[in-house]
């Protein structure tokens, strides 16, 4: 259908009409004139089906092929073989496999952290997250962490990061335990409201309903004492 589909652009067809006009088309060359069709060699109809390969080919991106992430060239060469050596079908799930998982790769490695005294809560260190925090990134998330040099309260700001998944907030407890078996108060702000339905429905964390006036998504949640307010 693809290859039909293909043809019919590169035909000239533009509209929804051309399609059906291809389609039905087709539908009475099969139903009615099978026999017919039966009594063109089988060379001509390979000779037809290389120039549907020419004509269908994306030559353009072999030109490409050096000036694009390697990673998408991989996708391009693996798709097209899977193609060749099974079908159209398998290429496409093979294909946006492996297309999710480097994304996710290339997330992962993506987050870091900005660390500077707290200008609101005297005393206090604040951790400015960028990137998204999801299954790829929490090794990394707990990495960027040092509880043990840490002053008494810890502020964590997700202004410019996203809390993704479970593993998301599993990382996120397990940091604020880290910090609570060394009596320290860990504390959550700018969660986005995204993030705050996830830790709504993650059971031990509670999200206080009163949003920030300034960000309306904004919260502070102390690990320590399990007591939110708004965050500044």
């Amino acid at each position: 259908m693809i290859g039909q589909s293909m043809i019919n652009v590169k035909s000239g067809g533009r509209t929804r009409l051309s399609a059906l006009v291809a389609s039905l088309l087709l539908l009475t060359f099969i139903v009615f004139a099978s026999d017919l069709i039966e009594q063109i060699p089988l060379a001509a109809l390979v000779g037809v089906m290389f120039m549907v390969v020419v004509g269908t080919f994306a030559w353009r991106s072999v030109m490409i092929m050096r000036k694009i992430p390697g990673t998408d060239a991989f996708v391009i060469v693996l798709v097209t073989a899977v193609t060749v050596q099974y079908d159209l079908a398998t290429a496409v799930v093979v294909g946006v496999i492996v297309s999710a998982l480097s994304y996710a790769w290339n997330n992962a490695k993506r987050i870091r952290i900005n660390a500077r005294d707290s200008i609101t809560v005297p005393g206090a260190k604040t951790y400015e997250l960028e990137g998204p925090l999801f299954f790829g990134s929490t090794d990394g998330f707990a990495e960027l962490f040092h509880p043990e040099d840490d002053p008494e309260i810890v502020i964590v700001d997700f202004m410019r990061s996203r809390v993704v998944d479970q593993s998301a907030l599993q990382a996120i407890e397990d940091l604020g335990a880290k910090y609570a078996a060394l009596g320290k108060t860990l504390r959550l702000r700018h969660l986005s409201p995204d993030c705050h339905r996830l830790l709504n429905r993650a059971g031990q964390l509670m999200v206080d309903s009163d949003d920030d006036p300034d960000y309306q998504i904004a919260a502070d949640y102390s690990v320590r004492t399990g007591i939110f307010g708004t965050g500044h």
